[in-house]
This record gives structure tokens, C-alpha cells and sequence, in this order.
């Protein structure tokens, strides 16, 4: 039974090194897209370099989330957390000393295989440590201050761009990492290990990571043509299809098909889809939208970006007690709407545009939108399984809302009719971010008019969420496994 005190010495210890480790991952997501117009003259890359700098990370990060967790539960959680914050700097430095868009895009790889180890881990130490009389503010307390490093995370990123460079936006995870790691592991508890049994779905995890990173390649490069894309494609479906079978014919599968036969399970994922995919392509369009068009330095344009995250720290709370009382059905009908209406407003924002009279209100739409679904979209996808499974259908959750994420970005850049180097042209850019964003706004409207038609109440004495301040923009809260009986 875990007997760490908040209050004590030890316990603010072990939330400083957790929150700590999963900020030097969530930041990572949030401050690369920042970085990407330096990245790219730097380094001549085109927007398939860009592109891939974002999804490489995002494939293995999504393909592997769920294969971190059980490791840590195998191997021993504290254990794990280390090996991947670890792993996440030595990527990170890999990053950071890149002679070209080649290495960066292989280092960044890496850096999704050592988020994968420390993301569920740090959640899953706050979790084994705490006395279970302090569990629940431990866990809202690392995702608060998670949320905090989401928010600062782009205008760090902006600063560190226009200051001493895009680089520093990756090496800045190392100085993090030599003191996360020897706090770790002189205070922190090592807990599972023992107990965990069974095998290990590694063919399931590498198959799901393999389709990914065809499929992708197939969306980024298809401007281009050729055998090799259609090869790609072809090879990608193939691998999905492989996927599942073995998911279904494996006695411990990484995702079990049976946890699909819920119905609202399944729904809440397509609606989880609709609404991460749209998300995904905007924030990656926004900062160069606001760079390239707009002139912003990267500063400006990672502060600028600042207040939907702000609102969504501020308000989700709020938002889930108000799902709580009158159902998920309306604010996850309603959010998603208020999302395309702000990505909507975003058509205003070309050259000369006024922050005050045009960027600001569309990011405070968008806010308002993901303040109202956020919250009840998790505890939708915990009320529709059972509670022992409740830890399982977050991270597939989480990594389904990664997954639409990184196929927006290979694949919105196709559909809006951007060329390589559109990023260098802003009168070109500007025409396909209009664009971008209809197509954005389409996935959310069809993504409310899913959850309007098919979303009900989750049963009473559900699961419901512990990460109620979530500032992370990119996908929705990781929650853990569902307190045990014997831990109380």
C-alpha cells in the first residue's frame, strides 16, 4: 500500500520530478511548431521536412504510449520513467546538434520512443506513491502544473527561437533531465515489478507504429506521385489490417478489440478523431500561418497562442462539474462547433491583421470550444467501460487523438494545395491556410454532429476524471488505472 504524504518532504519530491519529466514531453509538442519556419531556412528543408519534424515524433510517441505503460508495470514504473526520460535528452541533444532535416527527423524518432516511456510513467509514480487520502490531489496537482508547461511551453519556444535559437528549443531538455533523474531516483519509490504477468504485445506496437508511419509518408508525399507513394499507401493499409488481426487473435493484445463492442466507446473515439485531427492541423498551420503572413516574430507568434491554453486551465474544471449535471451530449455537441466557428474567424487573420481585432477573438472562440469538450470527453471515455479498464481506454483514447493529429498534418497540407515551399511564398500560404482551416472546421462540425446524434450519459458510479486542469492542446488527459480496494 503506498504511504507517501503530499505534505511531506518526499511527496513534494516525487510531484516535482513527475511533473517535471511528462512537462519536458508535453512541452516538446507545443514548442517545436514555433520553431518550424527557423528549422526549415536553416536547414533548407521544405514542407515535407517540417511536416515529418512534427510526425515523427507523433508516430512513435502514438504508436507506443500504451507498450510504456505496461513496461513500467513489468519492469518497475520508477525504472521505466528513467530510462525514458533519459532516452527523451539523448534525442533531444541528437535534435539539437542536427546538421540537417534528415538527422533531425530520425533524432525526433527518438524522442517519440522516450515520450512514450516517461508520459505514462510519471502519471502512473504520482499514482503507486501517494497515500490513497492524498492520491487525488497529487494527480490534480501534476496535471495543473503540467498545464502551466503547456501554456509557457510556445512562448519559451519563441523566445528561445528568436534568442539563441531553434536549437536550444531541444537542448533545453537535457539541463531538465540531469535534474529530474538523480531526484528520481533518490526519492522516488520503485513500486510494480513484481506483480505484472503475461506477455508483452511488442509485434502489436510496432505493427501499429509501422502503418502509421506508411500512411503518413504516403499523405506528405502524394503532391509528388510515383510507385513509391503508392507502394507506401498500399503497404500502410496492408499493415493497419495486420494490425488488427493480431490484436484480435493475441491473448493479451496492447489494444483488445472486445473494449469496441461499447458502443459509446467507439463513438467518443470517432468523435475523438474528428476534433484532435482538426486541432492538430491548426495548431501546426497557426504558427506558421502567424509567422510567414503575418510577420510575427516567433515570440510573438508562440504569445500570441497563449490564450486558448490559458482559458482551457482557467474554465475545464468548471466545465466538467457542468457535464456532470446535464450530460456530455451538449458540450460535446456545442464545443466542437465553437472550435470550427473560432478556426472560422482565423480566415481573418492574413497580412496586416490586428491581434486585438482579429487573432485574439478567433483563439478565444477556440478556447471556449475546447474549454466545453475537453472534460467531458474524457469522462465519457471513462463512464463507457468498466472501471478496471478505465487506465486502458484513456491511453487508447490518448493515443487515438495523438494518431488524428499527426495524419492532419500530413494530410491538410494535400487537401488545401500546398507546395514545398509554400511557407516561403505568404501570399501562397495564405491562400491554402483558408482552405486548411474550412477543412478543419468540416471535421469538427461532423465530429458534433456525431456526438449530438449518439453520446448518452455514462451510467452513475463511473470512473471519472482526476486530471480536471489539463492545458495541453494536442490531446486530451492521460488518466490512470481506477483506485483499488486494495490501496484504501
Amino acid at each position: 500500500m503506498p504511504d507517501v504524504r503530499l505534505a511531506s518532504p518526499q511527496g513534494r519530491w516525487i510531484l516535482f520530478t513527475t511533473v517535471l519529466g511528462s512537462s519536458m514531453a508535453m512541452l516538446d509538442s507545443t514548442v517545436v511548431n514555433v520553431a518550424l519556419p527557423r528549422i526549415g531556412r536553416d536547414l533548407d528543408a521544405n514542407l515535407s521536412a517540417l511536416q515529418w519534424t512534427v510526425n515523427a515524433y507523433m508516430v512513435t510517441l502514438a504508436g507506443l504510449i500504451l507498450l510504456g505503460g505496461a513496461l513500467g508495470d513489468r519492469f518497475g514504473r520508477r525504472k521505466v520513467f528513467v530510462v525514458g526520460v533519459v532516452w527523451f535528452a539523448v534525442a533531444s541533444l541528437l535534435c539539437g546538434i542536427a546538421p540537417n532535416a534528415g538527422t533531425l527527423i530520425a533524432a525526433r524518432a527518438l524522442q517519440g520512443v522516450g515520450g512514450a516511456l516517461l508520459t505514462p510513467g510519471s502519471l502512473a509514480l504520482i499514482q503507486a506513491s501517494f497515500h490513497p487520502d492524498d492520491r487525488g490531489r497529487a494527480v490534480g496537482l501534476w496535471s495543473g502544473f503540467g498545464g502551466v508547461g503547456a501554456a509557457v511551453g510556445p512562448f519559451v519556444g519563441g523566445w528561445l527561437v528568436d534568442g539563441p535559437g531553434w536549437r536550444w528549443v531541444f537542448l533545453l531538455n537535457v539541463p531538465l533531465a540531469l535534474v529530474c533523474v538523480p531526484v528520481a531516483l533518490r526519492h522516488v519509490p520503485e513500486s510494480g515489478g513484481e506483480g505484472a504477468r503475461g506477455r508483452f504485445d511488442v509485434l502489436g506496437a510496432m505493427l501499429g507504429a509501422v502503418a502509421l508511419a506508411l500512411l503518413t509518408y504516403a499523405l506528405i508525399e502524394a503532391g509528388e506521385g510515383g510507385w513509391v507513394v503508392a507502394l507506401s499507401a498500399v503497404a500502410g493499409v496492408a499493415v493497419a489490417v495486420a494490425f488488427v488481426v493480431v490484436e484480435r487473435r493475441r491473448p493479451e493484445p496492447m489494444m483488445p478489440p472486445d473494449i469496441f463492442s461499447s458502443r459509446q466507446f467507439t463513438v467518443i473515439n470517432i468523435v475523438t478523431l474528428c476534433v484532435y485531427a482538426a486541432l492538430g492541423g491548426f495548431f501546426f498551420l497557426a504558427a506558421l500561418q502567424l509567422q510567414v503572413v503575418v510577420g510575427y516574430s516567433a515570440l510573438g507568434a508562440g504569445t500570441a497562442l497563449l490564450p486558448t491554453t490559458v482559458l482551457m486551465l482557467l474554465l475545464s474544471a468548471r466545465s466538467g462539474e457542468l457535464a456532470d449535471r446535464i450530460g456530455p451530449r451538449l458540450p460535446l455537441t456545442v464545443g466542437p462547433l465553437l472550435c470550427a466557428v473560432g478556426m472560422l474567424l482565423m480566415l481573418r487573420v492574413g497580412p496586416g491583421a490586428s491581434y486585438w481585432a482579429d487573432v485574439l477573438p478567433a483563439l478565444v472562440v477556440l478556447g471556449l470550444g475546447l474549454v466545453m469538450l475537453v472534460a467531458p470527453l474524457t469522462a465519457t471515455v471513462l463512464g463507457s467501460v468498466d472501471v478496471a479498464r478505465a487506465g486502458l481506454a484513456s491511453g487508447i483514447n490518448n493515443a487515438a487523438a495523438r494518431a488524428a493529429g499527426l495524419v492532419a498534418v500530413a494530410a491538410l497540407p494535400l487537401l488545401a494545395g500546398m507546395g514545398e515551399e509554400a511557407y516561403r511564398e505568404p501570399a501562397a500560404f495564405d491562400a491554402a491556410f483558408g482552405r486548411a482551416m474550412g477543412w478543419c472546421a468540416g471535421a469538427l462540425v461532423v465530429g458534433a454532429v456525431i456526438a449530438g446524434a449518439t453520446v448518452r450519459r455514462p451510467p452513475p458510479g463511473c470512473k471519472r476524471p482526476e486530471c480536471l486542469r489539463h492545458g495541453g492542446v494536442v490531446s486530451p488527459p492521460l488518466e490512470g488505472e481506477p483506485v483499488r480496494k486494495r490501496l484504501s
